[in-house]
């Protein structure tokens, strides 16, 4: 991985990790209290501050992943 495509990766995690933040803090005001202890299960390792840095961000390049794919079904 270059540079450029970790800074990418970088940019759209912290997009990802906003919109949860943004969306979990909107089920609560709304009082859909359900639906964001829901929300809040599906994301807790994004919303628990004691494990974000830790969670691994796991990525693929599809053209790579389907020539690997060529190459390990044709030979």
């Amino acid at each position: 991985m270059n540079n450029e495509e970790a800074l990418l990766i970088s940019q759209r995690r912290d997009a990802i990790y906003e919109w949860v933040v943004s969306r979990f803090k909107f089920l609560m005001a709304e009082e859909r209290v359900d639906d964001a202890l829901c929300f809040a299960d599906e994301y807790f390792e994004w919303l628990d501050p004691n494990q974000l840095d830790d969670e691994e961000t796991l990525f693929f390049d599809a053209n790579e992943l389907k020539a690997l794919y060529q190459e390990l079904t044709q030979g």
